[in-house]
């Protein structure tokens, strides 16, 4: 149950109890004397008590917070526990467990807020009937006597307006609290609940806010700090107003020096300690923000909406902050350098996914951020092109109908479809035929009419249902075109597929967690990988080495990265997208350059010549640091 719903719960006081409120208050200030009691008169009293009967039954039952959840933040963190980014709804907290906090923290707190919290049933009779006095003067709320219980209840239960009959509930339900929850309980909700400043809530964001440290770890002189912030959080901030916070700082140490908590030397010590503060923090700033979007969205829809801004989540994820940072550059990069060659492309997208995990290692979803954040490598579908061959030879190759070497005729074809014919041409135009050959040589050479026809004698049925156990979700239709990458799909979908071809057939569904826990350690998700292998392996294999020599002697050539690679380019007609997707045993990545608008990049622009190399360039930083491995031989496994 959240403090919102709480809230709502509670009712207003009635009226008739500001009476009972006075006669107590001033019987108090007045030592209880006639005089005190006679400026009441026994109508008043009389009302005073209906209405305190009336309001009692409409208070909210205090046992309800043995089932209350505050909203907590949820943090997002790389491969190597590095903070990424927090998210949270109205309240930014994390909560902290009271043995968790520092002891100097509590007694500040206590000290200055309610230096006897430990002996009183809830309320301070001797504060009650002070403030009471100066109030009755002045004929309003100008002077309170909130204990911590009061404070707490007033922010889980109340209103903050300054009433004498929300100052009785108040005192009604503190007593109440009281009844039902033990003092270190009732401490331990008060500095996880209130206000610090800068939008923090609970004492373990502030800490971490203000000190860039654990609640734990505060010494005395910044416990004393924050403990002087919950009176006005804006007034004392150590961000706005440092001598302020410095004055503030100096009543608190008096405060517990005068109690006998701290000696006048540990005062002097704290006081002249120097606060390393520094900027308040940028919640929701992330610092790779493509990478954050996606995991949210990924959550979301695991979890909903509500537990990933308000559920405290701790979320591993599967990225290493400087290795997507080294693909964002390297994006950058290489888009400078294809501008400088005079190509009118604006964007570049690249996604990486480890095949032996399917863990995502990149996502870059543009060349800039900051100026446009949409992330094309998990939003944007585009036509694939020719890099969507392998899904048709595989298929091909898996049916046990055709290897390698199987001959198909690259030569003039016509089939009928919904309001026509469809003719398939090669990249050259017309008359660009070259007759028969392998299935292998019209992979590598990226023949267009051997893809069409085998794709059609596999059935393009057979082909979706390859992909759809690939990963691929995006939309697929049966048309005779779809074996040249007619319909639109994602860079990561392409990755994710790839890897599987990468892993000779082993496939997961991409994911970019690893783990996601609450905010005590209970895990909810455990993304351990449990491959399944869904491919033939001797058609995997046989189709790796088809795609080596892409790189080795046809289209790709440009991608040679100087150890055994295998992919595919990718074109589409009037040169509105080029690809390059291709893989080694540690690492499949999927490379798309083009324009959001679907502007042509210019005559005679293809996938070999501007997508292969940022794949190179990426590929070559990716993996200084990983050993040269060999593909498997198709010669190791049965045909199917």
């Amino acid at each position: 149950m959240s403090s919102k719903t709480i809230r709502q719960k509670s009712k207003s006081i009635g009226k008739g109890a500001i009476a009972l409120n006075f006669l107590s208050g001033v019987a108090q200030a007045t030592g209880g004397t006639v005089l005190g009691i006679t400026m009441i008169t026994s109508s008043v009293v009389a009302g005073g008590l209906v209405g305190l009967a009336f309001s009692f039954r409409n208070l909210p039952d205090v046992r309800v917070l043995r089932n209350y959840v505050p909203s907590e933040t949820s943090y997002i963190y790389d491969i190597k526990g590095r903070l990424l980014t927090r998210l949270h709804g109205e309240a930014n907290r994390e909560i902290a467990p009271l043995e968790g906090i520092s002891p100097d923290l509590k007694r500040a707190v206590l000290a200055i807020e309610d230096s006897s919290f430990y002996r009183h049933p809830g309320i301070n009779p001797y504060s009650i009937g002070r403030a009471a006095l100066v109030n009755f003067q002045s004929r309003g709320v100008s002077e309170g006597a909130s204990t911590i219980t009061m404070q707490l209840v007033k922010n889980l239960f109340l209103t903050s307006e300054r009433t004498f009959s929300r100052k009785l509930a108040e005192a009604v339900l503190a007593i109440r609290v009281e009844q039902v929850f033990t003092k270190d309980e009732i401490l331990e909700m008060y500095l996880n609940n209130i206000y610090w400043g800068h939008n923090n809530y609970g004492i373990q964001t502030a800490a971490e806010t203000y000190f860039n440290k654990s609640a734990s770890e505060l010494s005395l002189s910044e416990a004393a700090v924050l403990a002087g912030l919950i009176q006005a959080p804006q007034q004392y901030s150590p961000f706005l107003n440092y001598a302020e916070t410095k004055q503030r700082q100096a009543v608190v140490l008096q405060r517990m020096q005068t109690l006998g908590w701290i000696t006048p030397e540990q005062a002097d010590l704290a006081l002249k300690e120097p606060l390393l503060v520094g900027k308040p923090t940028a919640w929701g700033k992330s610092k790779l923000p493509f990478i954050t979007e996606a995991v949210v969205r990924e959550l979301e829809e695991r979890f909903g909406r509500d537990k990933v801004l308000q559920g405290g989540i701790r979320v591993q994820t599967t990225i290493d902050l400087n290795f997507q940072k080294m693909a964002e550059q390297s994006v950058k990069d290489s888009h400078r350098l294809l501008q400088s060659w005079g190509l009118r492309a604006d964007q570049i997208a690249l996604a990486a996914v480890d095949p032996r995990t399917h863990f995502v290692k990149a996502l870059v979803g543009g060349t800039n951020y900051d100026e446009s954040q949409f992330n094309r490598a998990v939003q944007s579908r585009r036509q694939p092109g020719s890099s969507f061959k392998p899904f048709v030879f595989y298929t091909a190759l898996a049916s046990g109908k055709y290897t390698p070497s199987t001959t198909i005729t690259d030569a003039p074809v016509t089939y009928r479809v919904p309001g026509g014919y469809y003719e398939p041409q090669n990249y050259g135009g017309k008359g660009d035929f070259k007759g028969a050959m392998s299935i292998s040589t019209a992979l590598i050479q990226s023949r267009n009419v051997p893809a069409v026809k085998l794709g059609k004698a596999v059935g393009l049925e057979k082909v979706i249902e390859i992909c759809r156990a690939l990963g691929i979700e995006s939309p697929l239709q049966p048309v005779i075109s779809l074996p040249l990458g007619s319909i639109g799909v994602t860079p990561l979908e392409m990755a994710g597929a790839f890897a599987t071809f990468a892993s000779n057939g082993w496939h997961s569904k991409p994911t970019s967690i690893v783990r996601v826990t609450d905010s005590k350690g209970n895990i909810l998700l455990d993304n351990r990988p449990e491959p399944q292998r869904i491919l033939d392996p001797w058609a995997t294999a046989s189709l790796t080495t088809m795609l080596q020599g892409v790189i080795n002697e046809g289209t790709g050539r440009k991608a040679s990265i100087g150890r055994p690679a295998a992919g595919k380019t990718g074109t589409t007609s009037s040169e509105r997208d080029v690809w390059f997707v291709g893989y080694v045993p540690q690492l499949a990545t999927a490379v798309w350059v083009g324009n959001d608008d679907y502007r042509s990049m210019g005559k005679g622009i293809t996938g070999g010549d501007f997508a292969a190399p940022v794949w190179r360039s990426f590929m070559l930083k990716a993996l200084e640091n990983e050993p040269v491995k060999q593909f498997p031989a198709a010669s190791k496994y049965p045909r199917p």
